[in-house]
C-alpha cells in the first residue's frame, strides 16, 4: 500500500481503493510480468479489465505464458496512465481462476474496452485467467494529493 491507495483489508481480502479502481477502469496500457520455469522474468504488453476486485486478463491458449502462469500464478501488473506513463500503478497478485473463454466473449470484452469492437480474431482458442490483488502501488502527478 503507498499513500494510502493501496489495497485495504477488509474481512480477510483486500479491497482497491476508489481512486486506484477508478485508474483501472480506463483502459490505459499495461504490461504484465511472470517467470518462466528456470526463474527468468517475462513482460509483455497487455489488455487488462478490472472485473468487481480481481482483473481480467487473457491470452491465446498457445502461448508458453500460458503453461508458465499456471505452474506459477503470481504475477505483476504495470498500468500507465494513457496520457504520460509518469502515473502509474503497479500491482502484484496471483491468478486465481482460469476458463476456457470458448465463446470468446472474455477477450470480446477487453477489445471492445481499448478499441470499440469485438476481437478480430475467431479462430484461435482463448483462455481467460482472474487475477486477484494482493499488493498495489501508485506513483506520479495524478497520485499526489
Amino acid at each position: 500500500m503507498t499513500n494510502g491507495l493501496g489495497p485495504a483489508e477488509q474481512d480477510g481480502r483486500m479491497h482497491l481503493s476508489d481512486e486506484i479502481a477508478s485508474f483501472l477502469a480506463a483502459p490505459n496500457p499495461a504490461v504484465i510480468a511472470t517467470l518462466r520455469p528456470d526463474g527468468h522474468p517475462v513482460s509483455v504488453a497487455t489488455w487488462y479489465l478490472l472485473d468487481g476486485e480481481r482483473v481480467l486478463v487473457n491470452m491465446d491458449a498457445r502461448r508458453k505464458r500460458l503453461a508458465w502462469l499456471r505452474d506459477e500464478p503470481r504475477v505483476s501488473l504495470t498500468v500507465l496512465a494513457e496520457d504520460s506513463w509518469y502515473s502509474h500503478i503497479s500491482l502484484q497478485g496471483r491468478v486465481v481462476e482460469w476458463r476456457d473463454d470458448v465463446d470468446l466473449s472474455d477477450i470480446d470484452r477487453l477489445s471492445r474496452h481499448y478499441g470499440g469492437d469485438p476481437y478480430p480474431v475467431r479462430t484461435r482458442p482463448r483462455v481467460s485467467a482472474w487475477i486477484e490483488v494482493e499488493r498495489a502501488h501508485a506513483w506520479g502527478p495524478k497520485f499526489r494529493g
